[in-house]
């Protein structure tokens, strides 16, 4: 313990502190809308949604920071955005018995699948360009948002901007912190933050009793799975793939899927590794060296175990800020893994082709059959390269140049 702490004190950094703290300020801003749209539908009371935050926010950090440490690797882990989606769609006519069923059985069938290995079976199917382009896609509305912030706000998200760019120039190693604070002091100067009434309390996690039904099963927990695996974990072992990190999925699914047993009874929905604030976490703003970049994935492990401690609090406070400020502050963060991800999509002649059909298919957003666009991007472009290039052999398209490689450490 001695030396795992002294380990973490040598290795600390304000930018890694910085980025893991924007990963969660994004998710408690963005995602968790969908939670209270979906507490609405189920006209549950303030203190179970408090306890299903708990759940959410104890089950990211305590998965992080022990993967985080264990693998030196910025892992970060959040709850299923697209899984809280399908509530709303659920809602009123399912119960909160039957939805922590539903979230039991989703949990051990992901460890099923994670500690069987099947799911690294399954990366080294994807080409190393579709990948690239499946993540260029999912940042990409990241990016514009940062453009379309402007109509309403345009001198605080310009000035975000142009804070950016200078500090890129002087500042680089904590750029996203001038930017934050250039952010917040304008919103405070201009009278723009959000006007809430504060109050600290703990939150207390409340026991709902699982109730097994064939409804729940269909309807939620298979549905669950799936948006799990492909909308989630695939993309998220994607980007720390093209960011440098070998960490296998195994023990990430199994250690997920543990966490999410443990607070499922409590309504926390499915914990599943991050991919759009996880590269908040994997670039040069985190950390110029990439072995120490993994003390944000563990920065957001205690932010998010504070939130989950003032549950109410923390959600409140985070709500002071203005969507547009968030908006530009996860768009210029991201811009450096959107550049990355398009050079590595467009590299590869052999590949070109199908990563940018990859590109197109999960940037528009599609949901045939029920099923997001990042996972139609994949079958898709991976039937493109297969169609394209029949003789490729396909764990050959996932080996790197030396060039390659270079470009994912930066």
């Amino acid at each position: 313990m001695t030396t795992l702490l002294k380990n973490l004190k040598d290795d600390w950094s304000i930018s890694a502190t910085i980025a893991g703290f924007l990963a969660v300020l994004i998710s408690y801003s963005g995602p968790l809308i969908i939670f209270f749209q979906a507490a609405q539908k189920a006209n549950i009371s303030t203190e179970m949604m408090i306890s299903w935050i708990w759940g959410i926010s104890i089950g990211a950090a305590v998965a992080g920071i022990y993967l985080s440490i264990r693998y030196k690797t910025p892992v970060i882990t959040a709850w299923s955005a697209p899984g809280t989606a399908l509530l709303v769609t659920l809602f009123p006519n399912i119960s909160l018995n039957e939805v922590v069923a539903a979230y039991i059985t989703t949990a051990i069938v992901i460890f099923i699948v994670g500690v069987t290995g099947y799911f690294d079976k399954l990366l080294k199917w994807i080409p190393q360009g579709i990948a690239a382009g499946m993540m260029a896609g999912i940042l990409f509305q990241f990016g514009l948002g940062l453009f379309v912030a402007t109509d309403s706000m345009p001198l605080i998200v310009f000035s975000m901007l142009l804070c950016y760019i200078l500090a890129k120039r002087y500042s680089p190693r904590y750029t996203m912190l001038w930017v934050l604070l250039c952010g917040v002091s304008l919103s405070l100067f201009l009278g723009k933050m959000n006007p809430v009434e504060m109050q600290f309390n703990f939150a207390i996690p409340h026991f709902i009793f699982p109730e097994w039904t064939w409804h729940s099963t269909f309807n939620l927990a298979l549905p669950l799975i799936l948006v799990s695996l492909t909308g989630q974990f695939l993309p998220g072992m994607a980007i720390m793939k093209l960011s440098g990190y070998d960490t296998p999925a195994k023990p990430i699914i199994t250690a997920s899927s543990i966490t999410s047993l443990a607070v499922a009874c409590v309504g926390g929905i499915t914990i599943v590794l991050a991919a759009i604030t996880a590269a908040l976490c994997m670039g040069k703003d985190a950390h110029e060296l990439q072995e120490k970049r993994y003390i944000a994935g563990v920065a957001n492990g205690i932010f998010y175990i504070l939130g989950g401690l003032f549950a109410g609090s923390i959600v409140t406070l985070f709500s002071l800020l203005p969507k547009e400020l968030i908006a530009a502050l996860a768009g210029l963060a991201l811009l450096g893994a959107i550049g990355t991800n398009v050079m590595i999509a467009m590299k590869d002649d052999n590949q070109r082709d199908a990563a940018l059909i990859t590109f197109l298919a999960t940037v528009s957003g599609m949901h045939f059959l029920g099923l997001s666009s990042v996972f139609w991007g994949i079958c898709i472009g991976v039937i493109a390269q297969i169609l394209l290039n029949p003789h490729a052999h396909p764990n050959t398209v996932m080996t790197q140049s030396s060039s390659e490689k270079q470009i994912r450490k930066t």
